[in-house]
């Protein structure tokens, strides 16, 4: 233990000539407790938002999705997707085209996304978790059931279910039209220059609730083989969809992937697929780091008063220990030191709060999001720790307080120590 520390954690909890300088200290540590509580507490909840975010995606999204980076499509058959489904890792593959195009439902009609799937996707994703409807407990134990001989199956989003007009089950043909890919819009003869098909509900009726609106009103699910024939995309798709086997190295096994597709083809995860969403969830919570930051500032600026006034009353110290050797280094840092364990102790102890209180959140909810059960997705905030925010948190405290220490030590010190060497030359003479 270096001589500035030991007289500095001395100081820190022995009694001041002025009681006042106590006061202020212990007002300068709490100040800090609470940013620091308060930086733990909000950079967790919106840590819980984003994960509860990417646990809905993940029902509909894949593990991995590869979509040409030229076009909206791609062969089927091309070789680099054939070793791409062929690897060890790789325990799911499917198919998938998709387009936008124009559903009607007797009197009502909406844009919407036609996601054409393979038979696997229910393997590819967490699909049957979120479906609803009496059609559930008739879907076939494997596969998603969205053909049966030459007819077509529509599972729908529940808000395009709503805006159209149908309810789980729907009672006769959806019409589906779709631009023709060759030759120009006829204006006075449009639905020669569109292609027109028509899905039926499956047996009980199906719709999916990811509660995403971009999913909920705006996808319908149905067969891939519906999707090509649509969009006359035979022997084509919009993207590979992926899901690797349990124990791989998601990381090791994406970076392969990319490496054989090139710049044919982009590669993105989960996060990547939603990059919009969680690029501003990002941004808000980077906004709140940065506002509880300037309110850590504002706390620290009582260390500054606690340390000029400290200064000022070991000035017979100072003194005492310059006169035992010590130099103006040595003292300054016992100041410094001072300081830094005012922030410490506040740091330590607002943390501490913080991961206690997110505890509690988690276990049982104390802080609802609403007044009635059952109107958001969850009842109460969700809270989820991340260990490296508490260390941003904690090095933010410590270097704020570095600089807050730093100011009135440099200034103080510096008037004292030409002081007592004026006095000291003073008495020489």
């Amino acid at each position: 233990m270096s001589f500035s520390f030991y007289i500095a954690r001395r100081y820190l909890f022995s009694k001041k000539s002025t009681n006042v300088i106590n006061v202020i200290s212990g007002i300068s540590m709490l100040g800090v407790a609470v940013a620091s509580m308060a930086m733990v507490v909000t950079l967790s909840v919106f840590n819980g938002f984003s994960d509860l975010v990417a646990s809905l995606f993940t029902t509909f999204d894949p593990q991995l999705e590869i979509t040409p980076t030229v076009g909206k499509t791609a062969p089927a058959d091309d070789p680099v997707l054939a070793k791409i489904k062929s690897m060890p890792e790789v325990e799911v593959s499917s198919e998938c085209v998709e387009d936008q195009a124009l559903a009607i439902y007797r009197d009502r009609q909406l844009m919407v996304t036609v996601k054409g799937v393979q038979d696997n996707f229910d393997r590819l994703t967490r699909i049957r978790s979120i479906l609803q409807g009496e059609g559930v407990s008739m879907m076939p134990p494997e596969g998603m059931g969205l053909m049966a001989g030459s007819v077509f199956y529509a599972i729908p989003g529940i808000r395009v279910a709503q805006q159209l007009g149908m309810s789980y089950y729907f009672d006769g043909p959806l019409y589906i039209y779709a631009p023709k890919r060759e030759g120009q819009v006829d204006m006075n003869d449009v639905e020669r220059s569109q292609v027109v098909d028509s899905l039926y509900s499956p047996q009980g009726g199906l719709v999916f609730n990811v509660q995403q609106g971009k999913y909920d009103k705006g996808y319908i699910l149905t067969h891939i083989g519906f999707a090509r024939r649509l969009f006359d995309q035979q022997g084509m798709l919009s993207s590979l969809e992926l899901r690797l086997k349990a124990g791989s190295d998601f990381e090791t096994v994406k970076s392969r992937i990319r490496k054989l597709c090139g710049d044919k083809y982009n590669v993105r995860d989960r996060y990547e697929q939603q990059d919009d969403t969680f690029r501003i969830m990002k941004i808000e919570k980077l906004i709140a780091y940065i506002f509880l930051t300037f309110i850590l500032i504002v706390a620290c600026f009582n260390i500054i008063g606690s340390l000029s006034m400290l200064i000022i009353d070991k000035k017979a110290d100072v003194e005492t220990l310059r006169s035992l050797g010590a130099s103006d280094n040595q003292v300054s840092r016992i100041f410094l030191f001072e300081g830094w364990l005012i922030s410490a102790f506040g740091a330590v102890v607002g943390i501490a709060i913080g991961l206690l209180l997110c505890w509690l959140q988690q276990q049982f909810g104390i802080i609802a999001l609403g007044q009635s059960e059952g109107s958001f997705i969850v009842d109460a905030y969700p809270v989820s720790v991340h260990p490296w925010d508490v260390v941003v948190v904690f090095a933010t405290v410590m270097v704020v307080s570095f600089l807050s220490a730093w100011y009135p030590v440099h200034h103080f010190s510096r008037r004292l120590f030409v002081k007592n060497n004026e006095n000291q030359i003073d008495k020489n003479e």
